[in-house]
């Protein structure tokens, strides 16, 4: 019997992420959360409760396949819809459709992917079909609902947020692909399990890539004479774009990475802290996760010695979420050396952990009855309010009057440096704290 190959079969010349699509939900890896025994999207397709939803979550997750188990789940008719090939009109003419399949009793769930690139008229034509429950409305998206789907859709709809899939989810997934006969499983092939590991954690939780790759990998690899075709790290490097193929993102190579961006900001060394993040880039890491640490960094190290410090670090994440990868690097470049140069003080940190003590040691005290609200009678009978001074009424605009608790009175827990900005406040704090104690 003649052997099949990926090289000669006629049937299988589609992606390897499209044959091995999951069916059921026993087959379907990753979102245990929602589909895992007893939980609420598994409990929802088991009672036949489903009704329209939006599945929010990083690409290569599993909503479209998610959707189409439940629309089989379900047996309902699954229409897929596409923004840039869909317009109103198109939209009408399966709506119209679908009314005529719910008078018969047979339910449709149209999956509209990449739902945030319908427009406001797309999305409104919709609604009315959503309200009557001619359709089960299935998005899917990449960015947050709240800001990209319409306010009335998207109160119709339950939102399920799918996360990226884990590294074992991801190896688990290529382990079949290698096995299934709708895969790979017709080719005798040999490579290492490192390797499948590598693949995993190149993906970053994307499972169309880690099956993208494996892909390539296999048309690369070596045939020997015995007809394995062996796949071995130099194959799999000329795959990838990343020569740091095996930086581990939750591993210890992650934090002393992070550690080092950290240190080398904090000690004021911009060409230390550039090549430690683009380490981390080169090695797969998400810009965004960068960019919050560097958005910590501005309040924790820099703080009130250079409040502009904060801006910056919220516009270069704002910069990485519109442009991503691999535009977004300047962005983050400008971030870290502005970061390292800017005066530097803790004080904003020291007194959050201060504080933070205080709560967790000391009684919870509660708040004196002078800058409490007295809405009614009886509140201002029982002394609520009385005694505060309303700071814009006086010349100072500023009062002598304790806002601690009795037993905290005179605690500090804001002590402003001389660095930058910073001494600014300092000079202010001592004359106001001068002011109030005579």
């Amino acid at each position: 019997m003649e052997q099949l190959s990926l090289f000669d079969s006629r049937e299988e010349t589609a992606p390897l992420a499209s044959r091995i699509r999951p069916n059921t939900l026993e087959d379907y890896v990753g979102q245990k959360h929602l589909v895992g025994k007893g939980k609420i999207l598994r409990r929802l397709m088991e009672e036949d409760q489903i009704s329209s939803m939006i599945f929010w979550g990083p690409p290569g997750v599993g909503k479209t396949t998610l959707a189409r188990i439940i629309a089989d789940y379900t047996k309902a008719e699954f229409i897929e819809f596409s923004a840039v090939s869909s317009g109103i009109k198109e939209i009408k003419e399966v709506m119209v459709q679908a009314e005529q399949n719910r008078k018969m009793g047979i339910r449709t769930l149209l999956f509209a992917d990449e739902i945030h690139r319908f427009n406001k008229a797309q999305q409104d034509a919709f609604l009315p079909f959503v309200e009557k429950g001619s359709i089960i409305l299935v998005g899917a998206t990449t960015e947050n609902p709240s800001f990209e789907i319409n306010s009335a859709l998207l109160s119709r709809c339950k939102v399920f947020i799918l996360k990226a899939l884990e590294e074992q989810d991801l190896k688990e997934l290529l382990e079949h692909a290698l096995k299934s006969p709708k895969g790979l499983g017709n080719m005798q092939i040999e490579i290492e399990d490192s390797l499948l590991s590598a693949i995993a954690r190149f993906a970053n939780g994307d499972a169309r890539t880690a099956l993208n790759t494996l892909e390539m990998a296999v048309f690369n690899g070596k045939m020997d004479e015995n007809a394995v075709l062996r796949v071995d790290g130099e194959v799999l490097s000329q795959c990838t774009d990343r020569r740091s193929l095996l930086y581990d993102k939750k591993g210890e190579e992650h934090y002393n990475l992070i550690s080092a961006l950290h240190k080398s900001m904090r000690n004021s060394d911009p060409d230390a802290a550039v090549y430690w993040m683009y380490r981390m880039l080169d090695g797969g890491e998400e810009p965004l996760y960068i960019a919050r640490r560097l958005v910590r960094f501005a309040s924790e190290d820099v703080g009130m010695a250079d409040s502009n410090a904060l801006q910056v670090a919220i516009a270069v994440f704002q910069a990485c979420h519109f442009l991503g990868m691999p535009e977004c690097d300047v962005h983050l470049a400008h971030a870290v050396v502005y970061l390292s140069m800017a005066p530097k003080s803790n004080a904003l940190y020291q007194a959050c952990e201060n504080c933070k003590a205080d709560i967790k040691e000391l009684p919870a005290e509660p708040v004196p009855l002078h800058i409490c609200n007295a809405p009614t009678s009886l509140m201002r009978e029982l002394d609520y309010g009385k005694g505060y001074i309303y700071a814009h009424d006086t010349e100072e605009k500023m009062a002598k009057m304790e806002c601690l608790p009795e037993a905290l009175s005179g605690r500090r827990y804001y002590l402003p440096t001389g660095q930058g900005k910073e001494k600014e406040v300092k000079e202010r704090l001592e004359e106001i704290l001068k002011w109030k104690s005579k």
